[in-house]
């Protein structure tokens, strides 16, 4: 049995960072991965998918050249040159990756690790053969896959996950994407721009549910604008077909069953954890009752000495969430009492326009009985959008109904996630919103759109 101070089962964003930290401390350090070098965020998720999602921009550019006065010919759509700069992008930074994992003398073992005891794992190499670690810190940062129901026919359909749909050298004739939710709505708008038919069958009876009522609306439209059917509140009965071939769907909407043909089919219906075949019950390392790792607030499982991060248990399902958990671990194994209680976790959808929140929704607050003051303002409003010709959307902020606390913030327009970034920083440093509102900003700017906007809070006692 080989002994290192750290052990690390998943290269991902948690994962690596703590395997670095430590590695440049001078520890010994084993870090497993199956298959993607430095996880999903750089191989198959946030930052290809943002890059698939730039091309379309570029190309609803070109369907709007006129608009800018720019005369042109015409154009046409090379998916197999989009891959190739994603593929591209992703070389590279897994190149960077290989070398912070070397110049921090952190030992890579591309294999699967099994648990076969507490704190010790039997890894099946890539290559051929077996290696037995063992760690006085186990972290677990295996993350999650994506979920597939168990319909009928779905599996055997063979859909694409957004994995799949990175790889695609073609432009689908018809799309039908099962899931009206981040993953969703990005691939839904983005594949529309490269010129695909595309159709939204989601479960529930608003897209991004789980956020207000005006962002969906805004959301749905959107999609409408762009051209791309969206079908709400339906429950899927029955897959036939073959994804990449022909795949028919069938639903069943308000008692009543519809269908529809395509030649592709995208799930994005949600996420399961990766938590099944690594021996977690050998040892002893407790799960919730939906699969998740079970930890506490310091992100300790059941099992001293083993730690879980990100998705696998059940963290919000967010890179920059994941790195804060990190953070977490990496002070807690040196002696500090660090948590998640309380932390703030912003959010972003990178359609076009973005939508992006930090803190409270309006639906949370009023869930949770909390008074606010509230402030709107269409994106319109900001001059600088009319220069862009990107003046679709709008801006809110919640502020405390008896002080001027900022609740939260929620935006949908043009880089709405960058605005959003201004006004965390200002949450994070316990500032009234008349900081931001008495400040002196560059115009024209999008940030400059929130003087207007705190400006228009209304009076405290008026809620």
């Amino acid at each position: 049995m080989e002994r290192f101070d750290v052990v690390v089962l998943g290269s991902g964003e948690a994962g690596k960072f703590l395997a670095w930290t430590f590695g440049r401390q001078g520890k010994r350090v084993a870090v497993i991965e199956r298959r993607y070098i430095g996880g999903s965020c750089p191989n198959i998720a946030c930052l290809p998918s943002k890059n698939l999602i730039h091309s379309a921009k570029v190309a609803s550019y070109f369907a709007r050249a006129a608009e800018f006065g720019v005369i042109y010919d015409g154009y046409r759509i090379d998916m197999a040159a989009v891959r190739e700069r994603k593929r591209k992008m992703v070389a590279g930074l897994i190149d960077i990756h290989r070398k912070n994992f070397e110049a921090s003398h952190v030992e890579f073992i591309l294999g699967s690790g099994t648990f076969v005891a507490p704190r010790v794992l039997e890894i099946s190499l890539q290559n051929g053969g077996k290696r037995t670690v063992t760690g006085d810190n186990v972290l677990i940062s295996t993350g999650t896959t994506a979920a597939i129901a168990d319909v009928p026919g779905l599996r055997d359909a063979q859909p694409l996950t957004h994995i799949e749909a990175l790889e695609l050298d073609v432009v689908p004739e018809h799309l039908i994407i099962l899931g009206g939710g981040f993953v969703g709505l990005e691939f839904a708008q983005a594949m529309r721009r490269f010129g695909s038919q595309v159709t939204i069958i989601d479960r529930n009876h608003r897209l991004l549910h789980e956020e207000d009522e005006d962002v969906s609306a805004a959301l749905l439209q959107l999609m409408k604008d762009d051209g791309i059917q969206v079908w709400l509140g339906g429950q899927v009965a029955q897959v036939e077909g073959r994804s990449g071939r022909s795949v028919r769907v069938t639903w069943v909407l308000e008692a009543e069953s519809k269908e529809l043909t395509g030649s592709h089919l995208l799930v994005a219906t949600g996420r399961t954890p990766n938590t099944a075949g690594i021996g977690l019950e050998q040892a002893g390392i407790a799960l919730r009752d939906d699969g998740y790792i079970r930890v506490n607030e310091r992100l300790e499982t059941s099992v001293p000495g083993v730690w879980a991060v990100g998705e696998c248990a059940g963290s919000p399902q967010f890179t920059h969430a994941v790195f804060d958990d990190f953070r977490i671990v990496r002070d807690n194994i040196l002696g500090g009492n660090r948590t998640t209680t309380g932390r703030t976790i912003p959010r972003c959808l990178y359609t076009d326009p973005e939508f992006a929140r930090v803190g409270l929704s309006e639906r949370e607050a009023n869930a949770k009985g909390i008074p606010y003051r509230l402030a709107t303002m269409p994106m319109s409003s900001v001059l600088r959008t009319r220069t862009l010709s990107e003046t679709r959307g709008f801006m809110k902020a919640l502020i405390a109904a008896d002080n001027d606390v900022i609740l939260g913030f929620t935006a949908f327009g043009v880089d709405a996630g960058e605005i959003m970034g201004a006004v965390q920083l200002a949450m994070l440093g316990n500032l009234p919103f008349t900081t931001i509102r008495d400040a002196v900003l560059t115009h024209p700017t999008l940030i400059e759109g929130l003087i207007p906007l705190f400006s228009s809070v209304p009076a405290k006692g008026t809620v």
